[in-house]
């Protein structure tokens, strides 16, 4: 087991948009991430900044962001680029965080 966290940033005001969106998540996004091996994602908001905190949980290496290739993953960020900030792919921008603890 391996836990990624990253932080990415929500466009402002579009907190309900963003929570709409993942509460209709589609089912075979959940799939492919489980196949990938992401088996446990949350993330959360700092209101104060619009910054999204993010934390997976992965059997091996890879985590949502590292999935670049992946057709329904793509399909996904260009879908959620009018609500959180993107690059020029359509990729969120993230900045991975670094664990400096972990409680067993």
């Amino acid at each position: 087991m391996k836990s990624k966290a990253f932080k990415m940033y929500l466009k402002p005001g579009m907190e309900e948009e963003y929570r709409r969106r993942h509460a209709e998540i589609w089912p075979e996004l959940v799939h492919q991430l489980r196949e990938e091996g992401v088996y446990d994602y949350s993330i959360f908001l700092d209101r104060a900044t619009d910054t999204l905190f993010a934390v997976q949980k992965t059997r091996g290496g890879t985590g949502s962001q590292e999935m670049t290739d992946n057709a329904l993953v793509r399909r996904w960020w260009d879908y959620m680029a009018d609500v959180i900030v993107v690059e020029a792919d359509n990729a969120p921008v993230s900045e991975e965080l670094p664990e400096l603890f972990y409680m067993e």
